[in-house]
């Protein structure tokens, strides 16, 4: 017997809110219920409709579902059924409770996928900043447990070294001592150790083989520009499907992200593009061959 902690709610469970989403809870087996906030729901794609977990921004410390809302109406204008995921937060809840929150969710979202996005539904992860962490982490533990099959993962302006010492860093701080990214590792990681973790640091990983396929995307003036393009980098050095763009029009990424509004974003057009294409070239690469 099914009971409520295991299925998927209903469309009517969920209350509307600004900006065309549905806030919702889902209860995950042995944790706490997290919010959660739809967007594209019903919505179907031929040949299998992208279903993604969202994490947003906030340098691990901050941000929520409404700052965050950005990403994930793109993403639903580019196809997708999209929750956003409202994971714990650092300092209270520093790593690893926001990956194992997030691959709990990411399960829980794979076991109800075809409720949710129709039959052939391909999962997705994806994330800005902070969040774009957390879905590389959260990708990695899916190839470790081999489980559940993720057909992509999405960064765009990924917080991913906790040295924060890369050129387009310094040059968009002016080489300060503190900044907010420097100030949220400390409080995500618990000590010196985690910042060895390759869920801490997905992008310091000795093991690159095998995470899923992946798009990754930063301003040309982005902060995060080069640890974004060294992360992509080492994943197309161990030979997994990588597509990166460093995009002009992104102005102000990664804040720019956490801006309500599409109109908020004058690149929004640009990115819907690149979300399209890729949910198209992995849908298309994840059919099954016809019969012989």
């Amino acid at each position: 017997m099914s009971t409520p902690s295991s299925t998927a709610r209903t469309e009517a469970d969920a209350s509307p809110c600004a900006g065309g989403g549905l806030n919702d809870t889902i209860a995950l087996p042995g944790r706490e219920s997290v919010a959660v906030r739809w967007y594209g729901k019903g919505q179907r794609s031929a040949g299998g409709t992208p279903l993604v977990l969202h994490f947003h921004g906030g340098a691990f410390t901050s941000g929520c579902l409404d700052s965050g809302a950005l990403v994930p109406r793109m993403l639903a204008d580019a196809g997708a059924v999209v929750a956003s995921l409202a994971y714990p937060l650092a300092p209270v809840h520093p790593f690893p409770a926001g990956i194992e929150t997030g691959y709990a969710a990411l399960d829980w979202l794979y076991r109800h996928r075809v409720k949710l996005a129709g039959r052939g539904a391909r999962v997705f992860l994806a994330g800005e900043e902070a969040g774009g962490n957390i879905a590389a982490a959260v990708a990695a533990m899916a190839r470790d447990r081999a489980h559940p099959p993720l057909a992509g993962q999405i960064l765009l302006s990924p917080m991913l070294d906790p040295c924060t010492g890369t050129a387009s860093l310094r040059e968009a701080t002016c080489d300060t001592a503190q900044c907010k990214w420097t100030e949220g590792w400390l409080a995500y990681l618990r000590g010196p150790r985690d910042a060895e973790h390759p869920y801490a640091v997905p992008s310091a990983s000795c093991r690159m083989a095998g995470i899923a396929p992946t798009l990754v995307m930063a301003g040309v003036a982005d902060p995060m520009h080069d640890e974004a393009r060294n992360y992509a980098e080492r994943l197309r050095a161990a030979g997994v499907p990588v597509t990166w763009q460093a995009l002009a029009q992104a102005q102000g990424w990664p804040e720019a992200l956490g801006r309500q509004g599409v109109d908020s974003c004058p690149c929004a057009g640009t990115v819907r593009e690149h979300f399209k294409a890729f949910f198209a070239e992995r849908v298309a690469a994840l059919q099954p061959e016809p019969p012989h």
